[in-house]
């Protein structure tokens, strides 16, 4: 096992490496913590406690995208008011899921969200063209931000609990239900999964169970990561970051079910 044959610095310099990676993925779409996850789980650490070390490690590699998107971000500030409270308590019904509920039948269904997300995002601008026509007055935008609300709430409720591939799903959400660029929509969801991911990490750093040395070193590691992640981001033309974030939704959706 991998846990026994690496020495306690070789230990470091993998986790080290793997918070960088967690955070340039987080600055780019998200999945960064089916990087950070699995690493710690290699390296001995108990499910749950990997799980919960995991997305207090990589908390930073937000960061560095809520300042790179501050400009998107200060324009939409109302917004992100609106959309707190279904964060707040989608996170919190999250961790007491993990922490008190049973963990393997909601990981049962992680593939499929993942999934369904990536899809979801791949064909939001044919979706968005649809229902533009459709548009009436005052209904659709109506429906369409009590369904943004319902949506960040359930992602929230996810990100809580186990949160790999979190991003991918905000932003199928909010693809689906706002009229904006992808650079904006990049903005939001860097925001919102720090919310979401710090009203977790606070849950967790509460309720114990770190692994306090794997924790350090993702911290430092996916504080440089973000700032990566978000430095490539925003030099790539907006078709290659959707390719991206397919991509890597592809990717986090195989990983997940294969690790079923």
């Amino acid at each position: 096992m991998l846990a026994t044959s690496v020495a306690l610095g070789w230990k470091i310099a993998i986790i080290f490496v793997a918070g960088v990676a967690a955070g340039i993925s987080n600055g780019v779409a998200g999945g960064g913590t089916f990087l950070s996850f699995p690493t710690l789980l290699a390296l001995g650490i108990p499910s749950v406690q990997a799980n919960v070390s995991s997305s207090v490690g990589i908390l930073p590699s937000t960061f560095g995208g809520v300042r790179g998107f501050r400009n998107e971000l200060t324009i939409h500030r109302q917004l992100l008011i609106a959309l707190l409270p279904a964060c707040v308590v989608g996170a919190l019904t999250g961790t007491a899921l993990l922490l008190f509920g049973s963990e393997g039948s909601f990981r049962s269904v992680v593939p499929w969200l993942i999934g369904t997300a990536t899809v979801l995002f791949a064909f939001a601008p044919r979706f968005t063209k649809a229902l533009a026509k459709r548009r009436l007055e005052h209904e659709p935008e109506t429906i369409r931000r009590r369904s943004l609300i319902v949506g960040v709430f359930l992602a929230a409720t996810y990100g809580g609990y186990f949160g790999a591939g979190l991003g991918i799903v905000l932003l199928a959400i909010l693809a689906i239900t706002l009229p904006y660029d992808i650079y904006v929509l990049q903005g939001l969801r860097v925001a919102l999964s720090l919310l979401i991911n710090a009203v977790a990490a606070l849950v967790f750093v509460v309720r114990g169970h770190l692994a306090l040395l794997a924790v350090a070193v993702l911290l430092v590691g996916a504080l440089l990561g973000g700032w990566l992640g978000t430095l490539l981001i925003r030099r790539l033309p907006p078709g290659v970051v959707r390719a991206l974030v397919i991509i890597i939704g592809v990717g986090t959706t195989i990983k997940l079910a294969i690790a079923r």
